[in-house]
């Protein structure tokens, strides 16, 4: 198993690219007139996860922005998925 170390030297460049993408969709995002949407709201509320010390980021961050609901819906109104619940209550 790698230690530190080795995976910063491994994948620090990639991890910092996705970080930089990230900051500069929130960029466009905030430059364009209108309201935020679910989706965004929900994506930033999970950013300060990013910076605390704890093992289980990524899977918190999956299940803030997943639908928790179980009952299927009755017809889906188009193919695709939102990637964040306009229903779920945040548990960060």
């Amino acid at each position: 198993m790698p230690n530190k170390q080795e995976l910063l030297d491994l994948q620090f460049i990639e991890a910092r690219h996705k970080l930089l993408d990230l900051a500069a969709f929130l960029d466009r995002v905030d430059r364009h007139a209108g309201a935020e949407d679910f989706r965004f709201s929900a994506m930033k509320s999970t950013l300060p996860i990013l910076l605390e010390d704890r093992p289980d980021r990524a899977k918190v961050i999956l299940e803030a922005l997943s639908d928790p609901s179980i009952e299927p819906i009755p017809q889906a109104a188009f193919q695709g998925a939102f990637g964040a619940s306009q229903n779920s209550k945040s548990k960060i």
